[in-house]
């Protein structure tokens, strides 16, 4: 059996992982399967790339030929996989071919979500999750004065920020009554969506399409309410949901990501998962900071050196320029309250438990700076 060591996937998680293996160890060989062209950019600039007048080409910071070069790998760029055989240690490729791994990494990430839409136009509606799409999104804004975005969540208030750049007018639509509303109290959130809309944004709360049409150059969509609403293009930022598919096929243990164990080991002992496909004691963190922790002690372990993986606390900083955010969620099921300072200046929300201790924090504008000085009083996500 060879001790070629696999990854499929050359997202942030997948070239991270390659490159803290690489710190341990510099010649066990390596092959990364890509289903993109493989170049290294990292993810979380599409949700603000337009600002920065970033195009796809200038989005990757190091082609795939540099990539296999540092990494002293082999790196198969449009490459799909068929399928994994766990007995045989083989993964197989779209073209029939196949490659025996010693050690396999499913660095996959995950998908959008997709809304089930009624309409002659609801396989138009966008979403941006790789460089690929992003390109596609970047080629349709040259005339674009307003885009619809469903979901007012992360994604969708950095995308309705960064439209602005371009002189183009967001219109957020989400079910919740306020932006982020998975992640901060209703006082933060209608903060969050008075200097959004301040700068140019605007929001539709409590409502959700339920199908998009042609209307004349761009759409007109249909609200659960049975308002509509007109734009010029369509994206959906809804969420996403990990690619479990082909772990599931070869009989690993699947439930909303691929179920892993402290050391990223999957169900199957050779075969591992980090990023937005792992589920690490039931959490399935699709953010920068947890792809790190995992890359790294992901790394070491595949050099030979066990290492448990452990999550510091990981505050998330939201793109949104306007309003400067940021949150550490507690814990789910955390027992605790929520209180909150506002002013105008900002807003300081901290999740505390009965003993005063902090579990999690919303920091909106000036507050925002505070995230420092409170982050070391937070309790590790995973110790």
């Amino acid at each position: 059996m060879t001790a070629n060591i696999v990854i499929i996937g050359t997202g942030l998680a997948g070239y991270n992982l390659a490159r803290e293996l690489r710190k341990h160890d510099t010649a066990t060989p390596l092959t990364l399967i890509s289903r993109d062209g493989a170049g290294f950019y990292s993810k979380p600039m599409l949700s603000n790339a337009l600002a920065g007048n970033k195009t796809a080409t200038t989005l990757v910071m190091k082609p795939v030929e540099k990539m296999a070069e540092e990494l002293n790998a082999t790196i198969l760029a449009r490459s799909d996989v068929n399928a994994i055989d766990p007995a045989a240690h083989t993964v197989t490729l779209a073209d029939g071919s196949s490659i025996a791994y010693g050690k396999l990494v499913l660095a996959q990430g995950a998908d959008p979500i997709r809304l089930p839409l009624a309409g002659d136009a609801s396989a138009d509606v966008l979403s941006v999750n790789d460089l690929d799409d992003y390109a596609r999104f970047a080629d349709k804004l040259e005339g674009v004065r307003s885009v619809a975005i469903l979901g007012g969540g992360l994604i969708g208030c950095e995308f309705a920020n960064d439209l602005l750049a371009r002189g183009i007018t967001p219109t957020v639509l989400d079910v919740a009554q306020w932006p982020l509303s998975r992640l901060v109290p209703q006082q933060a959130g209608d903060y969050l969506a008075a200097k959004l809309t301040a700068a140019g944004v605007q929001f539709r709360f409590g409502v959700a399409a339920s199908a998009v049409d042609k209307q004349g150059s761009g759409y007109r969509i249909t609200l659960d309410d049975g308002s509509r609403l007109d734009a010029d293009l369509v994206l959906s930022a809804i969420g996403l949901r990990p690619r479990t598919q082909l772990a599931q096929a070869a009989g690993l243990t699947v439930q909303r990501g691929v179920v892993v164990n402290r050391l990223l080991q999957t169900s199957s002992p050779d075969i591992y998962a980090l990023g937005d496909t792992a589920e690490v004691e039931g959490l399935n963190l699709p953010f920068v900071m947890p792809i790190m922790q995992q890359a790294r002690a992901l790394g070491a372990t595949l050099a030979g050196n066990a290492t448990e993986l452990k999550y510091p606390a990981m505050p998330v900083v939201v793109k949104t320029p306007a309003c400067p955010t940021v949150v550490a969620l507690p814990a789910a099921g955390a027992a605790g309250q929520w209180w909150v300072e506002a002013s105008e200046a900002g807003v300081d929300a901290r999740f505390v438990a009965a003993d005063g201790s902090l579990l999690g924090f919303a920091l909106l504008g000036e507050a925002s700076k505070q995230r420092q000085a409170l982050a070391p009083s937070l309790p590790a996500v995973l110790g």
